[in-house]
């Protein structure tokens, strides 16, 4: 009888991937199930051909790591760079990341200032710089990409600006939800549920045009978590 080596696996993720990561080896120590239902996610978050191209899916990608500092993913750039990407891309997906990271000053205007200038527009001054920054990329992708920017920051106004800013740009909804789900990893889940909420309450509220399949996910009842399910109120 064969020993089993719970390190065995690690080489099917090698293979599929050309890396390995600590958490892998010790998910494949302690937890195999949770290694390889984690593969599984990852996979299809990252490897799986959805709905957006796999250029618009690596800058989306690139823009979620720039916003989030995290150097754990460059393999994201080799991996944009065999989709078509280059350096002038590179440069204007920073250039939008860093747009929606600074969004928070149009934020401080609208919260603070706008009383004493009434006259002052922090929501369509930002759309419009941001318009400035995104050169030839176009605007729906721009706009996804901010999308998980925000999620990642956990900017919710923000995020609802771009939003709407997406649907007025004709964005295709299914590649705005692969998207924001992108940012699900290197920003957090719980800033991927508070997201799909901005999203859905935007829906409900007939705040964008959105389409009747997701007009009926947006009014299923329910989804408010453990805290509508309990009758908790603040």
């Amino acid at each position: 009888m064969t020993d089993y080596d719970p390190l065995a696996t690690l080489s099917d993720i090698h293979a599929k991937r050309g890396y390995l990561l600590p958490h892998h080896g010790l998910m494949a120590i302690s937890t195999p199930q949770l290694l390889e239902r984690y593969d599984s996610l990852y996979s299809t978050l990252t490897l799986t051909e959805r709905h957006l191209s796999r250029h618009a899916h690596e800058f989306v990608w690139l823009g979620v790591l720039i916003s989030c500092e995290e150097s754990l993913g460059s393999h994201h750039v080799k991996r944009f760079v065999d989709a078509g990407g280059d350096a002038e891309d590179l440069g204007l997906v920073t250039a939008i990341s860093a747009m929606a990271k600074g969004s928070e000053g149009y934020l401080f205007v609208e919260d603070h200032w706008v009383p004493h200038l009434p006259t002052a527009r922090p929501r369509e001054q930002y759309l419009a710089a941001f318009e400035q920054v995104i050169g030839p990329i176009a605007p729906a992708l721009a706009h996804m990409t901010a999308c998980a920017v925000h999620t990642c920051s956990g900017n919710w106004r923000c995020l609802k600006w771009q939003i709407e800013a997406a649907y007025h740009a004709g964005v295709n909804e299914l590649e705005l939800a692969e998207a924001l789900s992108l940012a699900m990893f290197p920003g957090s889940v719980p800033y991927y549920v508070r997201a799909a909420e901005v999203w859905r309450q935007l829906i409900v509220d007939d705040g964008v045009p959105a389409s009747d399949l997701f007009k009926q996910w947006a009014k299923i009842s329910g989804q408010g978590g453990y805290d509508e399910a309990s009758g908790f109120k603040e």
